[in-house]
């Protein structure tokens, strides 16, 4: 494996002119994590200077009232945050790069809707997305908007406070949360959760087949901002690898993938990204 570690700016390197060696010419399947969206505003979950964080599960969304409360207020302040963070050059260069026909589709794990926002067509949201809100009662499916307005209008005190703590799920921790009033379905009444995917939850099977067919119809494989510890992601890069596609890695630090990795680039996603689109479009 060729590898450039991040002190390294050289876009002539060795490991990054061996990416688009790989690259050129064959059609991508392209996997993206947190990381790449760091130069949005938006942290990481497991960098050095990741806030620290407890994840809601699926079970305690479902089975305990007062930390379904805390997640709502959280969220509702998280997604309100996440609506004004833009795309980055990282996001655009993809979207180039498939407008170019080198990409043929993306699988991201992120929740953020910014490849959407940046042109990106060919989209799986591995784990799913903010912008809806579904009852897990009888399935009816609402615009996040629309469930905002209603948790502000019973709750007008959820105003977004200034230096709110923002992480990768949109979901932030308020100070107080005992008294809020959350959303149930209009419909049946049931319990509303955003259409993301939760610690313990699985990812629908169609989603997941629709991930697999994005590498099986590629030739090569390019993994950005992701440190693959979600078995998920790393589940399709050891897919790519069976088939024998180039990987190319790009990421701050170590991932679980590095070792089926052709070539590993330790650098920012933004830059390395519009590096690689510049040299094959």
């Amino acid at each position: 494996m060729t590898t450039v570690g991040a002190q390294d700016p050289d876009l002539e390197a060795p490991a990054t002119s061996r990416a688009v060696e790989l690259l050129a010419g064959r059609t991508i399947a392209v996997l993206t994590g947190a990381g790449l969206s760091t130069d949005s505003g938006i942290p990481d979950y497991r960098g050095a200077s990741s806030p620290r964080r407890t994840p809601m599960t699926f079970q305690d969304f479902v089975g305990d009232e007062a930390k379904r409360r805390r997640y709502w207020v959280g969220s509702h302040l998280g997604w309100k945050a996440f609506s004004a963070t833009q795309p980055n050059a990282g996001h655009r260069a993809l979207a180039a790069l498939e407008a170019a026909g080198a990409v043929s589709g993306l699988v991201t794990q992120n929740v953020d809707g910014l490849h959407l926002r940046a042109g990106s067509r060919e989209v799986v949201e591995l784990h799913g997305h903010m912008r809806a809100v579904a009852c897990l009662t009888c399935g009816t499916s609402f615009a996040r908007e629309e469930v905002a307005a209603r948790l502000e209008r019973d709750n007008p005190e959820l105003a977004l406070p200034d230096g709110v703590r923002l992480g990768p799920d949109g979901d932030v921790l308020p100070e107080s949360w005992e008294s809020v009033a959350v959303p149930d379905c209009t419909a049946c009444g049931g319990l509303l959760k955003p259409e993301v995917v939760f610690f313990g939850e699985l990812v629908p099977a169609a989603r997941t087949r629709a991930a697999e067919r994005i590498v099986d119809d590629a030739a090569a494989m390019l993994v950005a901002g992701s440190s693959l510890a979600v078995n998920s992601g790393l589940r399709l890069v050891e897919r790519a690898h069976r088939r024998g596609l180039p990987i190319v890695i790009v990421n701050r630090g170590a991932t679980k993938g590095d070792r089926r990795a052709d070539v590993k680039i330790d650098a920012g996603t933004s830059e390395t990204l519009a590096a690689l689109a510049a040299a094959l479009t």
